[in-house]
């Protein structure tokens, strides 16, 4: 490293960083179409594998499961990789078993190939977005995490629905899975080229490998629950409450575990030392569960109700990428130019959530894309003052030796509250589809005025157009059947909507409460000099030339 370069005042903007944060963004990428493959692929996929339902829902459970388990993972495997190493083996995996993946429909090496996938995401998410911490100057990590976010937050929420219909609709399932294989080769090519830049070591703690197995066993059997828990009607199917209650005793087990390890604790006593994790790490769950909630109800109410084509339902989303980019932009500029604090933008961002849900819950059977637009592009330009938010509030004041934990930590209670909220919401909208239709059938009946005119209407349509009188009445009475099925639905998903919205009206408190009470109850002073000195030291300043 010579004078030159330790003087530098915008390191960021050079070459190498450039190429590294490129690099980052793009193994993102590859998580995040990997992750969201079966959104719009399900039936496509059961039908080429020939797979019932419960056969196929371990797609979904492998690649979550062992998503978390690489989210837990990370930080041990980062102190003995390094993070460019690791998130260019992590890609490079994730490359491997997409492409493995486009070329089989056999259902058992697919989900083993899932289980890869979720790994090397989860994995390549932590080690990617701590390496942007550990390596850039901390002034400009606003804009620096809204870029990371642009690749693992926005793209499975607006951008990769819209490739994959398109792709599913032009092509197959599997042009999916290709896709991810030359980001893969990208991303590893921009890291390789940054070889000049050395980060500095961490410390080397061993591994827990019995609390991580612990930890692994519960997220597995809790992903099993949560994901497949609505379809067996919850505990009503022995194997849902057997696993729940194995889940979380292996969570119990793992909790009173990490009290007793000591120093090989995977989980550092010093990180919930932090007030602005622990609220950020409340945060998560919520967010989690408006950012996947919302992410599942819109296009479902889109082919299912409305019957949008896979193209269809994902370009729907895709317009809200823009406004979700602009906030990401503006709340980093906020921060970073104006010095903003982070938290300043969370009540707003979460106000156009709920705004943006509630104007959803007014949705028809009649409604378009354009009757939902204003919505949905209200709900991305919430998202991205809200996410940028919290990440910040998470990770700043971490010290260096936490911050791998901490953002596996935060990225599983986002993905465990998403799997809550599709679970709830799965769950609400096949109940009430139940009592809606119930209740509307209840009052369509055959001495009805009302009815009996709809249904001689449409009789004598029908038999305008070629039907005999007894055809005619039996095909209008499927018709009105199904438009009262129909209806039900759509009340149902409006039900949805406005749960997601009402979600905020409920957690708020909560997350104020917590707030105070960390506030009141510090777990420990900002200002202790031995610890916050040694973060800063440890990280890059403003105007070095770190070695990444």
């Amino acid at each position: 490293m010579n004078a030159t370069e330790a003087s530098a005042p915008t390191r960021v903007r050079s070459p190498a960083a450039t190429l590294l944060v490129a690099g980052i963004v793009l193994a993102a990428l590859t998580e995040a179409i990997a992750g969201t493959v079966l959104s719009l692929g399900r039936a496509d996929m059961i039908g080429d594998t020939h797979a019932t339902p419960d056969e196929f829902a371990w797609l979904d459970t492998a690649y979550t499961a062992l998503k978390f388990a690489g989210f837990m993972a990370a930080a041990p495997l980062l102190d003995r990789i390094g993070p460019r190493g690791l998130v260019i083996a992590a890609t490079l995996c994730m490359g491997a078993a997409c492409a493995l993946a486009a070329g089989t429909d056999h259902l058992d090496l697919l989900v083993a190939l899932r289980a890869v996938q979720g790994f090397s995401g989860g994995v390549l998410l932590v080690a990617g977005q701590a390496l942007i911490f550990l390596a850039l100057p901390r002034r400009q990590q606003p804009i620096l995490q809204a870029v990371f976010a642009m690749g693992a937050v926005v793209t499975p929420a607006t951008i990769a629905p819209a490739l994959q219909g398109w792709l599913i609709d032009s092509l197959s399932w599997a042009w999916i899975f290709f896709t991810v294989v030359p980001l893969a080769l990208a991303a590893a090519g921009l890291l390789l080229a940054a070889d000049h830049l050395v980060h500095t070591a961490t410390s080397r703690r061993p591994v827990d490998w019995f609390g991580l197995s612990l930890v692994t066993a519960a997220l597995f059997c809790l992903t099993y629950v949560f994901g497949q828990g609505s379809r067996w009607d919850w505990f009503e199917e022995p194997r849902i409450v057997w696993l729940t209650v194995a889940g979380t005793a292996a969570l119990l087990a793992f909790v009173g575990q990490q009290m007793l390890a000591g120093d090989r604790r995977l989980v550092a006593a010093g990180l919930f030392l932090s007030d602005d994790f622990c609220f950020a790490f409340a945060v998560s769950f919520v967010a989690g569960a408006a950012l996947f909630g919302s992410a599942y109800l819109i296009p479902a109410f889109a082919v299912s109700v409305l019957s949008f084509t896979p193209t269809d339902a994902g370009q729907l989303l895709l317009p809200s990428s823009g406004l979700f980019l602009a906030s990401l932009l503006l709340a980093a500029w906020l921060m970073q130019a104006r010095h903003v604090p982070p938290i300043a933008t969370v009540p707003f961002g979460i106000l156009l959530i709920m705004l943006a849900m509630w104007m959803l819950s007014g949705s028809t059977g009649e409604s378009g894309m354009d009757d939902m637009m204003s919505a949905i592009l209200l709900r991305g330009l919430g998202l991205g003052f809200l996410f940028l938010s919290i990440t910040l509030v998470a990770f700043t004041r971490l010290e260096d030796r936490n911050l791998a934990t901490g953002i596996g930590l935060f990225n599983a209670g986002r993905q465990l509250g998403g799997l809550m909220g599709v679970a709830a919401l799965q769950t609400m909208i096949t109940d009430n589809v139940a009592g809606n239709l119930a209740v509307l059938a209840a009052n369509v009946t055959s001495g009805d005025p009302a009815v009996t005119e709809r249904l001689g209407a449409t009789a004598a349509l029908l038999a305008a157009h070629g039907l005999d009188a007894a055809s005619a009445a039996r095909v209008a009475a499927g018709l009105l059947g199904k438009s009262v099925a129909g209806q039900s639905a759509v009340i149902a998903f409006d039900t949805a909507f406005l749960a997601v919205s009402l979600l905020f009206v409920i957690a708020a408190p909560i997350l104020v409460t917590i707030k105070i009470g960390l506030a009141r109850h510090p777990g420990a002073p900002t200002g202790e000099p031995g610890k916050r000195g040694a973060r800063r030291a440890a990280r890059p300043a403003d105007d070095e030339c770190v070695e990444i």
